[in-house]
């Protein structure tokens, strides 16, 4: 049986429950511009009834307030991770394809590559004017140096970007540890009060601000649920399971988090990649971290694509035989992807990768007749795994389906290997003005010892040894005109032996040379001098696709956010309607008590009971 003042009591459960529903929106107020907050209710119910034995049942006890507990949905919370991670990749895309153009720029405030090209085949014309001055031979050996400064410079700037962005990675893998490390604590922060019986809500915000901030890097997964008492499976702790993934691996793990690290490649994968590029594995069991896989997205992922991006055209094919070598096994590759040695982008020595097995190899050669490749790996096979690795898939590095920077260093490569083949073959046709025959005029310097390579055994294949002194061996960052022509422009060759008795000064050798500019088919069956639009129309593709799905991209988040803030948001509006609805019931139950306080007062002072 309820006790006299009973109706007191009920009165006051309204006081406290609505004081602690004015308490919550006035904490909603106060957090209208916090990042990250989600609004909180008071839920209340109502209390147990008591029985009274009595004809009219079971009487009401007033009511209770439950939890304070947040407004969210976690659907809009998975939708927004998942375009989050959209944006930032493509919002790292266009960043990065930005920067590839301004080492591409070709216009009349720039001195780029045409006005380049176009000087060194103007100073040609003079040379075919007036063959037997000196002076016009330096003044064309100057300009051709120029251009091949160009590619050098060019080169450079690449490299500088492919050294920027792995820098990156490895600040973004730095941010992603941090994160991982900050949401176990308060994963175990949040465990310790709930499990007391309260909502950690403020912690819970920071914890989701976090995840927020890394579904911008890599793609998220989040997975919460409650733990039960083992004895009693209906009996709820308190405390909850939280699992975090990144591109389907756990990085957290309730109290645990797991750690990236960054190691620098011991060989490169590209021929032209700068030194040092880093790989990402995790700490804990040294399982490589596929930030670059078709499955992963991200400000990571674009990192990875504008680095190592090929565009899907790494060295691959499939094993045709194994035979033994000097120091282990040479493995014969047939059916290659590139057949030609402008096209080679591999590096002298690395990794290939055969039946998903990496094996390091010190060497390779190709032969043009048979179209296959033989790799000297480091490693004596077995005959078990020769039988096992024959006609298995074979690759060198990964096909990245994105124009980064060793795509554009192996286009500039191929350019200078085929401008460079055709203008030595032209020349070495032909002699110098003293009957001497022609010489390489563009080489490649040997950085090792400053000696040159004027690919001697080039003989018109593509056959080539790494060791061989072939076209494979000149890239854009090495790329000269020969020692010998700049000390002495007289050895530059201008007619052909035949017209030498004649003492006439036919230029027809000169002729050939000025049909390279834009009469000869020398990159994608065009003249020369479209190199440089042919790479401006990929980059001016790229950065308008990246434009595109970033725009479209961040429309679609803008819509998610409404949404998600239509629910978990602070609306003034709403939150001022509320407050003066739960003042206005705080007033009724001060009155409520009021009018109990005179009518216990009128029968306890007046009626003597």
């Amino acid at each position: 049986m309820p006790s006299t003042f009973f109706g007191l009591t009920i009165a006051g459960s309204a006081l406290n429950s609505f004081h602690a529903a004015t308490n919550t929106v006035a904490n909603n107020i106060a957090n209208v511009n916090t990042k990250g907050y989600t609004r909180q209710e008071a839920v209340r119910i109502a209390a147990e009834a008591l029985r009274v034995n009595q004809r009219y049942g079971m009487a009401g006890s007033g009511v209770t307030t439950t939890e304070i507990k947040q407004k969210r949905d976690f659907y809009y919370d998975v939708k927004y991770w998942e375009n989050n991670a959209r944006v930032g990749m493509y919002d790292t895309r266009l960043y990065g394809m930005q920067q590839v153009e301004d080492f591409l720029c070709d216009d009349d405030f720039v001195k780029g590559f045409k006005t380049i090209m176009d000087e060194m085949f103007n100073s040609l014309q003079d040379v075919r004017k007036t063959p037997e001055s000196s002076d016009a031979r330096q003044a064309f050996i100057s300009k051709s140096q120029s251009f091949a400064n160009f590619f050098h410079s060019m080169t450079i700037g690449f490299t500088r970007i492919q050294e920027d962005f792995n820098q990156e990675i490895s600040t973004q893998v730095a941010k992603i540890n941090s994160i991982g490390q900050q949401i176990s604590l308060l994963n175990r922060q949040i465990n310790i009060i709930e499990m007391q019986g309260t909502n950690a809500n403020e912690l819970r915000d920071q914890r989701a601000l976090l995840v927020d901030e890394l579904s911008e890097l890599v793609p998220v997964e989040v997975t919460e649920s409650k733990v039960v008492n083992s004895n009693y499976p209906d009996m709820y702790t308190g405390a909850t399971n939280y699992v975090l993934k990144i591109n389907g691996q756990t990085l957290v793990e309730n109290f645990e988090y797991n750690t990236l690290v960054c190691r620098a490649r011991e060989q490169k994968v590209n021929q032209s990649d700068a030194d040092g590029l880093y790989d990402i594995y995790w700490e804990r069991n040294d399982v490589p971290f596929n930030a670059a896989g078709r499955t992963c997205e991200g400000r990571l992922k674009a990192l990875f694509d504008l680095r190592d991006g090929n565009n899907n055209e790494a060295f691959q094919g499939r094993v045709e035989s194994f035979t033994n070598g000097n120091g282990g096994s040479i493995v014969t590759i047939k059916n290659p992807s590139i057949t030609d040695i402008n096209g080679m982008t591999m590096n002298p020595e690395g990794i290939i990768t055969i039946n998903n097995k990496q094996f390091a190899y010190t060497n390779f050669s190709y032969d043009a007749d048979t179209q296959t490749y033989q790799f000297q790996l480091r490693t004596n096979l077995s005959v078990e795994d020769q039988a096992k690795l024959t006609e298995r898939s074979a690759i060198i590095g990964t096909n990245v389906d994105c124009m980064g920077i060793p795509y554009y260093q192996a286009q500039a490569n191929k350019f200078v290997r085929e401008f460079a083949k055709q203008f030595n073959e032209i020349h070495k046709s032909g002699v110098d003005i003293k009957g001497d025959d022609g010489v390489s005029f563009f080489t490649a310097e040997n950085v090792a010892d400053g000696s040159e390579w004027d690919f001697s055994d080039y003989n018109g294949k593509d056959t080539m040894t790494t060791e061989s002194n072939s076209y494979y061996l000149l890239t854009a960052a090495n790329f000269k005109v020969s020692g010998l022509l700049e000390r002495n422009p007289d050895k530059m060759a201008t007619m052909y032996k035949d017209d030498v008795p004649d003492d006439v000064a036919v230029q027809n050798i000169v002729d050939e040379m000025l049909k390279l500019k834009s009469d000869v088919p020398m990159f994608r069956g065009v003249g020369a001098d479209q190199f440089l639009g042919c790479l401006i129309s990929d980059n001016t593709v790229d950065t308008e696709k990246a434009a595109l799905f970033l725009k479209n991209y961040t429309n679609i988040a803008e819509t998610i956010i409404q949404k998600r803030m239509s629910i978990s948001g602070v609306d003034e509006d709403e939150e001022a309607l509320d407050m003066i609805k739960f003042q206005n019931s705080y007033n009724l139950a001060s009155r409520m008590i009021q009018t109990m306080s005179e009518m216990y007062n009128r029968l306890i002072l007046e009626t003597g009971v």
